[in-house]
This record gives structure tokens, C-alpha cells and sequence, in this order.
């Protein structure tokens, strides 16, 4: 399987990769102002190339689908119609995807999912199609691909080399690293 299917059932929906990318920028932007919008719209490609991502967004669409069509049991149909707040189904699922990449994943899904920026707000916000699931996964999407840029940073171990080059004495845990 390809993210092909994956972008078209997206942007069927409103949302496209570079809509996502516009998010990686905004969470990691403040980091490394040297970053390219194509490094951020490359790396919401790579988390989508992950099958694993892929099924998680096809269940969370098909599932808002199937609402916006009443096709649902009930009392799923009703909770789904309304957002219920108290239904964190849709926030687990994304959680699927967060985690890939991590705890920083997961503190930048807490972020999107209460400032709800970008097309996340134009999907939460949306009044004649059911988002229930896909403005959770879109939010789980572009923190895990901010985690990816923020893991490709440097390493922890660089601070330490730098900071024992400017004489600092680092604890490192059992030992104490000196300056070189």
C-alpha cells in the first residue's frame, strides 16, 4: 500500500499534505529557524508512508464517514454526532500515530489537540461533515512529524561535548564528566 490512498481519502476531506506541513512549522519553527517547508512537508510524508499511520487514518475516516451517513448503531451514531466530549476514542486512535515518534510526539498532540491550529480548527469547526476522528489524527499527524524533525536535532550527547568544551562540569548520572 502507498500514502497515495491515504492523501486522496485526506484531501477528499479537506486536508492536504501541506496543510499538515504548515503545522510541523509552527510546532518546530521556534527550534530551528533554518528549517524548509520542504523539510517539514518531506517529513509528514515519511510518518505517512508508515503503514501503520496509514491504517490508523483510514479507520478514523471511514469511521466519520459512516456517521456523516447515519450508518452507524446507535447510541455510537448519537455520541459521534454530537462530539461528545466525554468520547476519547478519537483521541486514542491518534495516539496510535503520536507514539511512533515518542514523548515529545505525545506533549505536541496535547498542544494541537486544545489550540486545534490550522486546518485542525477548520476540521474541529466544520458544521456539515463529521470530524469526529480525522481532526484528532490530522493533530496526531503533524506531531509526530514534528517529533520526527525534533529527533533528527542534536543529540543530547553534543550538549554535553559542548558544554565540557566551555569548561562546565557535567554529572552524567553516576560520574562526573570534566571539562576536556
Amino acid at each position: 500500500m502507498s500514502a497515495e490512498l491515504v492523501l486522496q481519502m485526506l484531501r477528499e476531506r479537506g486536508v492536504t499534505a501541506e496543510s499538515i506541513a504548515e503545522i510541523v512549522l509552527q510546532l518546530q519553527k521556534p527550534y530551528n529557524k533554518a528549517l524548509t517547508t520542504e523539510v517539514y512537508l518531506e517529513s509528514v510524508m515519511t510518518v505517512l508512508a508508515k503503514r501503520e499511520v496509514q491504517y490508523t487514518l483510514m479507520t478514523g475516516i471511514a469511521l466519520d464517514e459512516l456517521a456523516e451517513r447515519k450508518l452507524l448503531p446507535e447510541p455510537l451514531q448519537s455520541i459521534l454526532e454530537a462530539d461528545e466530549p466525554l468520547y476519547g476514542v478519537d483521541e486514542t486512535l491518534a495516539l496510535g500515530i503520536v507514539h511512533v515518534y515518542g514523548m515529545i510526539g505525545l506533549t505536541s498532540f496535547g498542544y494541537l489537540d486544545k489550540q486545534k491550529i490550522g486546518v485542525i480548527r477548520d476540521l474541529n469547526d466544520h458544521r456539515r461533515e463529521i470530524h469526529v476522528f480525522l481532526d484528532d489524527l490530522v493533530a496526531g499527524l503533524a506531531a509526530a512529524a514534528s517529533a520526527r524533525i525534533a529527533h533528527q536535532n542534536k543529540p543530547v550527547s553534543a550538549y554535553f561535548a559542548e558544554l565540557c568544551e566551555t569548561g562546565v562540569t557535567v554529572e552524567t548520572g553516576a560520574d562526573t564528566k570534566e571539562p576536556a
